[in-house]
């Protein structure tokens, strides 16, 4: 009989380590009579760490709430800052601007909450669980991740959240966020985790949680919390075309907020890593153009000129497919990835050219406080037919300075556009072709032919440049 035991004894203990931890795990995610979860416990456990967030500002600083015509957008992602104050202020005293959450982030009093919360605001008020206020001190703003830091003073310990690891966050787990919607103070919502690396139009440096949590005016600056009752994520945004929540809200992952908190806290401002070069992402047919198996990586449109990625000699045409050792699946993780890098640090880079995948390695640079605009263009006036319907000219003075091009540029500039696949690809006038089928085009005899040998029934990718803007785009040409 000793020696069955000692047989299933290993496996013994495992199975009763692995009870030990499912009831750990059920005393923080209890569920109800219905084997519903039960947010009740997260709920009296972390919710004194949350704090209110009002700001007061002087007449001249007054700003609109929404931002210019931002109403006549049919689909917009609105950062909230509560309810709008009417402009008219005869006592010319400060009036209330803003209103949103926060939660306290060490027992010495600092407080993590959203840019757009206090941005502008002459004072900051922060209103504790016990009902208490405190003045706020500013210690760091970071306008692109939408963080910010502040500091309030007590002669009490603080009560403080647990900061969680949202790199194990898994869609379809459930979460829950504290803040005050509408001024409803300590109002509690829960959701699931839709998608995880959401980039959005305005701020594609943070790889965003994408939940359907119940978001609203005032809930800004937030925590959102796993089943634990760990802040995996700030509440920042919504998607919607009514200017209510309309099931989708985004959160800027803890992971991220702690590595800008260390910048903050050292010296008011996030520095981010930057490559130099405009991206897209790889549709199927772009894949197929540039024979890629799958669709994948991020596409190089535009390289800056004397920044990090032309230093480590990258061409547009590039398909970036892994950086500093992680696989870039779609465009959107380049940026997050790039940024998270300390300015001047080299890391690996693995691109496919032509078909070969090549690796270098690139001394990543500072992301410029402006959005620096790459620099432009080059040529000389002829102008000829091709079978795409396309007329196209090389570029001179003239075209130059109409479409304020710089003279690095090299391309043909579309002058006109008849029956063919030019007009169904949305081609127009101004348009400059700087390659055509992974070929640079810069005179009309090379464009020419170019043109005579596009493969017939596959896809075919064209560069363009539109206003300032590069992109590729991708047609067929039939039998």
């Amino acid at each position: 009989m000793s020696g069955v035991f000692f047989l299933f004894k290993k496996p013994f203990y495992k199975v009763v380590f692995s009870l030990l931890l499912l009831q750990a795990a059920l005393a923080n995610a209890s569920v109800d009579k219905n084997g519903l979860p039960d947010f009740s416990g997260l709920f009296e456990q972390a919710s004194s760490a949350v704090v209110n967030i009002s700001t007061l500002a002087k007449p001249k600083a007054r700003q609109q709430i929404y931002g210019p015509g931002g109403e006549e957008l049919p689909e917009i992602f609105r950062r909230y800052f509560g309810v709008p104050i009417p402009d008219e202020n005869p006592s010319g005293r400060a009036q209330p601007m803003s209103l949103g959450s926060g939660f306290i982030i060490s027992s010495d009093g600092y407080i993590l909450t959203n840019n757009h919360v206090i941005d502008g605001a002459d004072q900051i008020i922060v209103r504790l669980s016990d009902r208490s206020e405190r003045p706020a001190e500013l210690i760091g703003a970071d306008k692109r991740s939408d963080l910010a830091l502040l500091k309030i003073k007590s002669d009490r310990t603080l009560p403080v959240v647990r900061v969680g690891d949202s790199d194990g966050v898994k869609p379809g787990e459930w979460v829950a966020a504290i803040g005050s919607p509408f001024n409803f103070e300590y109002s509690i919502t829960k959701g699931i985790v839709s998608a995880l690396n959401r980039s959005l139009p305005s701020d594609s440096y943070v790889p965003y949680i994408q939940t359907d949590v119940p978001i609203n005016p005032g809930n800004s600056g937030g925590p959102l919390f796993n089943m634990e009752g760990e802040v995996i994520g700030i509440n920042s945004q919504i998607f919607t075309r009514s200017g209510g929540f309309m099931g989708l809200s985004f959160a800027i992952p803890i992971d991220h907020v702690m590595w800008a908190m260390g910048q903050l806290k050292e010296k008011g401002y996030v520095t981010r890593g930057w490559l130099g070069v405009a991206i897209q992402d790889v549709d199927r047919d772009l894949a197929e153009s540039f024979g890629l198996d799958k669709p994948m990586g991020a596409l190089v449109s535009q390289v800056v000129p004397g920044g990090p990625a032309d230093k480590a000699k990258l061409n547009p045409g590039d398909v970036i497919v892994r950086f500093n050792q992680r696989a870039i699946a779609s465009s959107g993780l380049l940026p997050m990835s790039v940024g998270v890098i300390k300015p001047g640090e080299k890391v690996a880079l693995e691109y496919i050219r032509n078909g070969k995948r090549k690796t270098v390695d690139v001394e990543v640079g500072q992301l410029p406080d402006d959005n620096a605009a790459p620099e432009r263009s080059n040529g000389k006036p002829a102008a000829d037919k091709n079978p795409l319907g396309v007329q196209v000219a090389e570029l001179d003075e003239n075209y130059r300075s109409k479409l304020r091009l710089d003279d690095d540029v090299q391309g043909l500039v579309v002058i006109g556009v008849n029956r063919g696949a030019g007009r169904s690809i949305g081609l127009r006038q101004g348009d400059v072709i700087t390659d055509l089928n992974n070929r640079s085009v810069t005179t009309a005899a090379d464009f020419k032919k170019v043109v005579a040998k596009l493969p017939k029934n596959r896809s075919i990718s064209m560069r363009v440049i539109r206003g300032g803007n590069p992109g590729y785009i991708t047609f067929r040409l039939q039998e």
